[in-house]
């Protein structure tokens, strides 16, 4: 069995917000000569593949490559959070119902997580409570920061109780790179800014008690937790050593927050893999592959396989640490 979290989706045919709102760099996705091209405005943004949208498509790449279950989300690009709020939460609905769609279509292989206007806490709160008790999604997966916001901002801690109060499970995927505009060439956001923007995320949400004031929220953070397990010597140190700079809001040493949160697998290396597992734990790593962009795994679960792991272990990677994250039953796959 392998369910894949981190997995992306979008619609094959979207508005074009960018004229019915008048304003901003909405995408939508135009067929031109049998290449499928997000746009923003009028500009092409990327080509993407039929697996980026067509669930047939998708599902036949999963039997391709033995996964089970992928776990769809959309594009972060798509998160619009720089948008009015009321825009910003017309399109997260838009999103929400075509991966609920999806999911409704073939339930055996797709479960659903979807996304919020978090630019605005009550219309966030809002769409989630309509993502958790009418699409029956079992999680959301949000930005790594809003519009320059640290999620351990105050402001995100009614978001954050209702999530917990709901049992909604919270992917954290990077976007918006703290300092992508000074690193554009030889794709460094990607390569260099997301590990960064993840450890990011973790740190904030750690000083500043997100994981403290809400101890039964089920996160997870993308990319293997970028930079930040091979790191945590140094975020403890500087805990340690400038308490009066770090720990402000939170006096609990950021070491005790390991194996409270989840990861995915996606770090492209056995030792890294050996490392995660060491340092974050057996039980909160969760087989992630980014699919179907080229910088995630191509084969999903490629790298646990050939690691000859204990199959105990295996099973926990590659699917049972999943279900405990998104708080599901395990379910099983036709013959």
């Amino acid at each position: 069995m392998k369910i894949d979290i981190h997995t992306h989706i979008m619609p094959g045919k979207m508005p074009n917000w960018v004229q019915k709102f008048g304003y901003g760099e909405f995408i939508h996705l135009e067929h031109r000569n049998c290449k499928a091209c997000m746009m923003k405005g009028d500009q092409v943004f990327r080509e993407v593949g039929d697996n980026c949208f067509d669930a047939d498509v998708r599902l036949k790449e999963m039997m391709e490559t033995t996964v089970d279950i992928q776990v769809l989300s959309t594009i972060p690009v798509l998160f619009n959070y720089w948008a009015k709020p009321e825009d910003g939460h017309e399109t997260s609905r838009f999103f929400n119902d075509h991966i609920a769609e999806t999911v409704v279509k073939d339930p055996v292989h797709f479960i659903g997580i979807g996304t919020v206007p978090l630019q605005d806490i009550d219309l966030a709160i809002a769409e989630m409570e309509r993502c958790i008790n009418e699409l029956k999604m079992p999680g959301l997966q949000i930005g790594s920061n809003i519009n320059g916001k640290n999620l351990g901002d105050e402001s995100f801690f009614p978001f954050y109780k209702r999530a917990e109060e709901l049992g909604c499970a919270l992917f954290i995927h990077p976007w918006e790179m703290m300092g992508e505009q000074q690193m554009q060439k030889y794709w460094l956001p990607w390569l260099v800014g997301m590990p960064a923007e993840t450890s990011r995320a973790i740190c904030s949400m750690i000083f500043g008690g997100v994981l403290e004031k809400f101890p039964k929220l089920r996160l997870a953070f993308a990319h293997g937790g970028g930079s930040f397990p091979i790191t945590i010597g140094r975020i403890e140190h500087g805990f340690n050593v400038r308490p009066d700079l770090v720990a402000i809001d939170n006096a609990i040493n950021p070491r005790n927050y390991l194996g409270k949160f989840w990861i995915d697998s996606l770090v492209h290396d056995a030792k890294a893999m050996e490392f995660i597992i060491e340092v974050m734990g057996e039980d909160k790593i969760c087989l992630g592959s980014d699919y179907p962009f080229p910088l995630g795994e191509q084969h999903p679960g490629s790298l646990i396989k050939s690691m000859n792991l204990s199959p105990e272990l295996s099973d926990k990677l590659n699917f049972k640490n999943a279900v405990d994250w998104l708080g599901i039953e395990s379910r099983k796959m036709d013959e």
